[in-house]
């Protein structure tokens, strides 16, 4: 009798579908001819899995993970074993390669248990169905998200392969605890690709999908190997697997290795993401089209750039850095090593010279993944630190001077200006040298007003500082007084052009970014712009070196072929800093408390020039 009423259910089935197809077709534009309303409603071409970008170190090394709310890794069809093919086709969906994209016979199952329960507990559903449901459709169980669901699956199926359509629904379906496909699967519960894993894992894994929540395996080990052997004697009644081969694999011991996901350097791949996005919004042309949006439609254009923009980044990015890992623990180490002080906090960059890349970077003395970063996200005043950058290299730019020659050190006055030297010292004349080395301010004054203040803001300019405005064009920015100030990155960017022969362009930590295949899909195009004249860089690269045997940053000496830099200290001794270069290296270190407050008892301590010796030293 329940033969016979499954057949009449069937019967009955046959004319519901082609109401199913025109309420469908209702559903999805009233159109006239239901391919054509298909093709236009369901853009097959324009599908895209949401999928986990990875940046790597200098040496190809995984170093963190990018990941939106699905953690995904897209693998092709040939890299997915025939097994795990097998065990989803003979459990979920026996006639996939001879059904449209749906099954009537399956349905018509699902419709008599449904009518026998008074509710929606079987859903009758193909693979491509389940596919397009992940894809398109939500996870509520009506009967009229059923009938869209019959729709676009067999949408589906006219525009892709039976291979295409196994693949995709492979790297869909969730697989519990933040993985969502195959591969992720094989990577969080066993640390391998799918291609690696045992017959027995691959069948472990298989039986997952099923009841994400119940089949944890995490929490339910055993339910998921009970399911794991249903599933292999499934293949087994389906001739699949012989007898034999089924119970060498359920014997196989199952031993999981739980995969964290890889975060490491955080301070360093923190401001990766935020260069990246940067970079997108560049290539993307996201930036102008923000820029020339009217008024009225600015929130929208944002919006939709922004949306754009995650849908790159979560298309499986391999994003290629320069990170030295070395260098990075180092920087590290060096910042929490010497500021052991209540709230003063240190951030550091180190920027490798000859090719312009960042390789090193600490956001804060115990830096945690998004926190505010202080290396890139802090804007102080740089003290004397901008000094080599707005007042001695556009004069000896413009003026030639020699480092011996002598200039007033004594009291300065502009307009009700007066500034004083450090401790209210008054000197006479000295040379350039001492000036620069003792860090005085009245001297360097003077310099700029010489140079001329637009002159030397051109120069400056170069180096495109973020903040700084046409406000900031004054004599007191001379000796670092700005209204915003620059961040540790910025001064060190700038810095690298006294290790370049005067020649700037940007520091990037993004080598390029490519696709999983490995064709590259961005990378930067920055050219370099010529600031100063050898001859300029030369005369400052001396002065700094004796800064750093002589001057204010001796206690930062070290041995090598070549070492210099500038320090920088602000009003009340709320901001340290020590910018420098080696020969390969320039690298920038700031000390200061968040909200600033004087830090006078830590100066004779230096923890900034002992963060750049710890850094540089071999």
């Amino acid at each position: 009798m329940r033969t016979l009423s499954g057949y009449l259910i069937i019967l009955l089935l046959l004319p519901l579908f082609g109401m199913t197809v025109f309420m469908a077709s209702e559903e999805l534009g009233h159109a006239k001819n239901i391919h054509s309303t298909l093709n236009k409603k369901i853009k097959i071409k324009d599908l895209r899995l949401n999928q986990t970008s990875e940046i790597l170190d200098r040496s190809g090394q995984l170093v963190s993970e990018i990941a939106g709310a699905e953690k995904r890794y897209y693998v092709g069809s040939k890299d997915i074993p025939v097994l795990v093919k097998n065990l989803f086709i003979v459990s979920e969906d026996r006639n996939f390669y001879q059904h449209p994209g749906f099954d009537l016979p399956a349905i018509a199952r699902a419709m008599a248990i449904n009518m026998k329960s008074q509710g929606i507990s079987q859903g009758g559903s193909t693979i491509t169905q389940q596919l397009a449901r992940n894809i398109y459709l939500g996870q509520q169980r009506t009967y009229n998200r059923k009938l869209n669901e019959i729709m676009f699956a067999y949408q589906l199926e006219r525009s892709l392969s039976k291979e295409k359509i196994l693949e995709l629904y492979l790297n869909t379906i969730y697989f519990h605890n933040g993985a969502y496909g195959i591969e992720a699967a094989a990577r969080e519960y066993f640390n391998k690709h799918i291609g690696e894993l045992s017959e027995g894992e691959q069948a472990f894994i298989a039986a997952i999908p099923n009841n994400p929540t119940l089949y944890d395996p995490l929490k339910h080990f055993a339910f998921t190997k009970a399911r794991q052997e249903r599933l292999l004697d499934q293949l087994s009644a389906a001739g699949i697997l012989t007898a034999q081969e089924t119970a060498k694999i359920k014997a196989e011991p199952i031993r999981l290795n739980i995969r964290r996901k890889v975060d490491l350097f955080p301070d360093y791949t923190d401001y990766v993401e935020a260069e990246l996005k940067e970079l997108i919004f560049q290539k993307e042309g996201l930036n102008q089209l923000v820029a020339n949006a009217a008024p009225e439609t600015k929130a929208a254009i944002i919006e939709k750039a922004e949306a754009h923009y995650q849908e790159i980044v979560h298309s499986g990015l391999v994003v290629h850095t320069a990170l030295d890992p070395t260098l990075q623990n180092k920087t590290i180490t060096a910042v929490q090593k010497n500021l052991p002080y209540l709230e003063v906090e240190g951030a550091a960059t180190v920027i490798r010279q000859k090719d312009h890349k960042i390789v090193a970077m600490a956001g804060g003395k115990a830096y945690r993944k998004y926190e505010f970063n202080r290396a890139y996200q802090a804007f102080r005043q740089p003290g004397s630190s901008i000094k080599p950058l707005l007042d001695y290299a556009p004069y000896f730019e413009r003026k030639h001077a020699n480092i011996t020659q002598k200039i007033n050190a004594g009291t300065f006055c502009s307009n009700g200006y007066c500034p004083e030297n450090y401790g209210n010292a008054k000197y006479g004349f000295v040379t350039l040298e001492s000036a620069f080395i003792h860090s005085y301010n009245t001297p360097a004054l003077r310099l700029l007003q010489t140079t001329g203040i637009s002159n030397a803001f051109k120069d400056l300019n170069l180096f495109h500082f973020q903040n700084v405005t046409n406000q900031d064009q004054r004599l007191p920015a001379g000796i670092g007084g700005f209204y915003t100030g620059m961040s540790p990155l910025e001064m060190t960017r700038a810095y690298t052009v006294f290790g370049t022969g005067g020649s700037y362009q940007p520091s990037r930590a993004i080598v390029n970014v490519t696709n999983r295949q490995g064709k590259i899909l961005y990378t930067w195009d920055d050219k370099p712009v010529r600031v100063w004249s050898q001859e300029t860089v030369d005369k400052v690269r001396v002065l700094m070196k004796e800064t750093l045997r002589a001057g204010t940053a001796k206690r930062a000496y070290i041995q090598a072929p070549y070492a210099g830099g500038k320090t920088g200290t602000t009003n009340d001794y709320k901001d340290y800093w020590f910018i420098g270069l080696t020969d390969e290296l320039t690298i920038g270190v700031w000390v200061g408390k968040d909200k600033p407050q004087s830090m006078e008892f830590i100066e004779k301590k230096g923890p900034h020039l002992m963060i750049w010796k710890d850094i540089a030293k071999n």
